[in-house]
Parts: structure tokens; C-alpha cells; sequence
């Protein structure tokens, strides 16, 4: 790995943001320019539109080819879509371009799971082109999956991983509270998760990167959403929620060998939630429970393990890789 890994991000929505800030505060880290189709934002220098209190010299262009060709990144941060056919094309332009991928992309954490056929051109790609590519973040890419994985090196046998993670989304950026159907009625609610537009992205990724991870082979994955109804009126910056409507999901993915559920992953993410925490269990020898109090805070900590992802994936053997594949990530100051 190079002294100074040069780094562009595409997509400069709340998370994008976040990670680029702090990616200009790793010694380490070269950044090089920003892409974004928001007319609002390409244009601005880099540094304006991130309020880092001085301007960059780094304009944010809508043209992803223009920037890979001019900044020859070592290392390109995409942070465009939780869906993978939404980012499948701007991954492609990446690799051939010979730049490492680190995204944010949700279904991107395990993209075999819902997509084989795609991903397993995209990894022949990254191969033939000599560079890494790999989905994470918080939920899916760390607390769900990766550190029930961790947790899992101190154990003999493992018989089954659950994890429950409950959220106060009311101190989330709007479009997650958007995301989550908060402020709803429970019979929009209903049509907006038949329509695909209300429901948590990447319960099934975490559940099969689980398996992968300890060598199972899920026969079966099935997900439930359910409303979660506010008891009382609520209100954040975004929404208000009045008694009887929508606060948010309870959301609930299982994947089963052979009949029996081994992976169990509860989301419960809506506004004014109490006792907010995640929590991982393992059914083993020995038996593990691991809790954080209050929860780990979505945006701010994906910012950060995409920005402490990038040695790690800069120096990972070419291909489509997920979080078990690489070595332990951590913040390097």
C-alpha cells in the first residue's frame, strides 16, 4: 500500500459527506474530488459544500467518467444506492477504471444473496482489472453480521446467531424517518410496503454473509415487516407522529438449513424509541451475549468503517470481497 491512498467519493448525500470530512482529517488519505448529480452540488468546490471552513480547490463534477480520468484514484467511495442493480453500472465504471470500490450500498454487503449472476461478473471484472470491491457499513456490514462473526472466533460450536437492534430513528436524518414510514397511517403503511418504498434494506445480506461466514448453506430466508403504532403522539424535526399512526418497523429476517432457523435478525427501528441497543447472541459452546447500551449510531459509524475499510481493501487480494473476507477492520488515527 502507498504512503497516501488517493481517494474520490460518489455520492455526496448525508453519509458521503460524513466519511469524506473525515477522510480529509487521515493523514493517510489523499482526497482527490467528489461526484454528484445534484445540480446543487456539482459545481461547488468540495470543500464548501462538506463546511469544512475552507475551500479545497476540489470542484464536485456530475461527470463520474470525467472524475476517474482526471484524479486517478486509488480507492473510489460509492455511496449512491442501498439497491444493487441501482449502483451495478457505476460499479463497473469504477473497476474499469482500476480503482478499488468501498461502499455503502446495502445489498452490496452480500450481493449473492439476492443477485448471483451479477455478482459474480462483477467480481470476475474486479479480477480481470486487479482491484477489490466490497459493500459495509453498520447495518448490514457490521453489527448484524460481522461482529456476531467476531464474536463467534471464541466459540467451539456455533448452533444458531440472533441479533435484535433497536433504534430511535428520530435522531436519523429525514429520509431514513421517510424510510421507515414514520408519521404513516398502518393502511399506508401497508400499500407503501407492497409498493417496495417503506422497509430497512439489507436484513437478507446480513443474514447469508452470517452463513457464509460459518461455512452454512441457508436452504430458506424469509422476512416479515410490521408497523410499529405510536402510543403516544411524537415528534422529531421531520414528522410528527400522532397516537395510532405509524413510528416506524419492526422488521424481522430468519434463514433456515434444512427447516430450522440458524439466523435470526430483528430490526426495530421507529421514532421515539426506548432503551435504544443492539444485541447479538450466540447459541454455542460457549454461549456468547454481547449488548451496547443505546445502540450504535447508524450514520456517524458507517461513515467512519467506510473510511477505516479503505487500507484494508486497498491492500485485499483482487475481486468481489464482503466483510468476512477482509482482516479486522479498525480506526487507524
Amino acid at each position: 500500500m502507498p504512503e497516501r491512498l488517493s481517494v474520490i467519493f460518489v455520492g455526496l448525500g448525508p453519509i458521503g459527506q460524513e466519511a469524506a470530512t473525515l477522510a480529509l482529517k487521515r493523514s493517510y488519505l489523499e482526497v482527490r474530488g467528489g461526484v454528484d448529480i445534484d445540480p446543487q452540488k456539482a459545481g461547488q468546490d468540495l470543500g464548501d459544500l462538506l463546511g469544512v471552513g475552507r475551500r479545497l480547490g476540489l470542484n464536485v463534477t456530475a461527470d463520474l467518467k470525467r472524475a476517474l480520468a482526471e484524479t486517478s484514484p486509488d480507492v473510489v467511495v460509492v455511496s449512491t444506492g442501498s439497491y444493487f442493480p441501482q449502483v451495478y453500472g457505476q460499479l463497473m465504471t469504477v473497476i474499469e477504471a482500476g480503482a478499488n470500490v468501498v461502499s455503502t450500498c446495502e445489498e452490496l454487503v452480500y450481493p449473492w444473496a439476492g443477485y448471483p449472476d451479477q455478482a459474480r461478473q462483477l467480481d470476475m471484472l474486479a479480477q480481470k482489472h486487479g482491484v477489490t470491491v466490497v459493500g459495509t457499513g453498520v447495518n448490514p456490514g457490521f453489527v448484524m453480521d460481522t461482529m456476531a462473526l467476531f464474536f463467534s472466533g471464541i466459540c467451539q460450536q456455533v448452533r444458531r446467531v440472533s441479533a435484535w437492534r433497536i433504534v430511535d430513528a428520530a435522531t436519523r436524518r429525514r429520509p431514513l424517518q421517510e424510510k421507515i414510514g414514520a408519521g404513516l397511517t398502518p393502511e399506508q403503511f401497508r400499500a407503501a410496503v407492497e409498493a417496495g418504498r417503506v422497509r430497512h434494506v439489507g436484513l437478507r445480506e446480513s443474514a447469508y454473509l452470517v452463513a457464509a461466514g460459518l461455512g452454512w448453506r441457508l436452504t430458506d430466508y424469509q422476512e416479515t415487516v410490521e408497523p410499529v403504532i405510536a402510543s403516544e403522539p411524537v415528534s422529531t424535526e421531520y414528522v410528527s407522529v400522532p397516537t395510532g399512526h405509524v413510528a416506524g418497523v419492526r422488521q424481522v429476517g430468519k434463514g433456515f438449513r434444512d427447516g430450522e432457523p440458524v439466523v435470526e435478525l430483528t430490526l426495530e427501528m421507529y421514532v421515539g424509541a426506548r432503551n435504544p441497543r443492539d444485541v447479538v447472541t450466540i447459541d454455542g459452546v460457549p454461549p456468547v451475549e454481547v449488548e451496547v447500551p443505546g445502540g450504535i449510531h447508524g450514520d456517524r459509524a458507517t461513515a467512519a468503517i467506510v473510511v477505516n475499510a479503505i487500507p484494508r481493501v486497498a491492500d485485499a487480494p483482487p475481486g468481489l470481497l464482503t466483510m468476512k473476507d477482509l482482516p479486522l477492520v479498525h480506526l487507524r488515527a
